[in-house]
């Protein structure tokens, strides 16, 4: 598509200064930004979780499948958002030959805050709307997507944000991502 018939880019901007610790788009504007795409959610406040571990106390509390996202770097500089299951077990030795990557790793804090604008223990796909310049590539795994309902931090780790597996695809294509989905084990 041409740049005359492409339709403006609304997702929300506000980039911080330098060493400045909020990030780019704010939980209020991202929530904003998918109510403007239609995308019906609910965010729950909580304490900080960090690790999935932590965050089993509140599976009780939030309906849906609770999930963890991995943000990876391969030998190519090439940089990825793996997103699954709560439990599923990946292997990062076998992981690049099922999507297509050279030998993975993870990524820096740093280099997170500069493509995805969020903290580790933050990681999300909701932190795509931050990757204007696409330069993470983005997997789910397919067992994650059939699951009805999903949870994610809203860009800060004291919430949780239900959404609807067909409208987190739709969120991620919405910001200029073509989602991998791909069996992980």
């Amino acid at each position: 598509m041409d740049d005359q018939t492409r339709e403006p880019d609304t997702r929300p901007t506000n980039a911080p200064e330098i060493g400045d610790a909020s990030p780019p788009t704010s939980p209020e504007a991202l929530l904003a930004y998918l109510d403007s795409l239609g995308i019906e959610t609910e965010t729950i406040a909580h304490r900080p979780l960090f690790t999935v571990e932590e965050s089993r106390e509140m599976h009780a509390l939030i309906p849906g499948a609770h999930c963890k996202n991995l943000f990876l770097k391969d030998k190519k500089d090439q940089l990825w958002l793996v997103v699954a299951l709560a439990d599923t077990a990946v292997d990062l030795k076998r992981l690049d030959k099922r999507i297509g990557a050279a030998r993975l790793s993870f990524g820096r804090p740093d280099l997170l805050w500069e493509a995805l604008g969020v903290r580790p223990g933050s990681v999300t796909p909701f932190a795509l709307v931050n990757d204007r310049a696409g330069r993470v590539r983005v997997v789910l795994e397919r067992a994650m997507v059939a699951e009805p309902l999903l949870n994610y931090h809203p860009l800060v780790n004291t919430r949780s944000t239900v959404i609807r597996s067909e409208d987190l695809v739709r969120f991620v294509r919405a910001t200029g991502h073509e989602p991998l989905i791909a069996d992980l084990h």
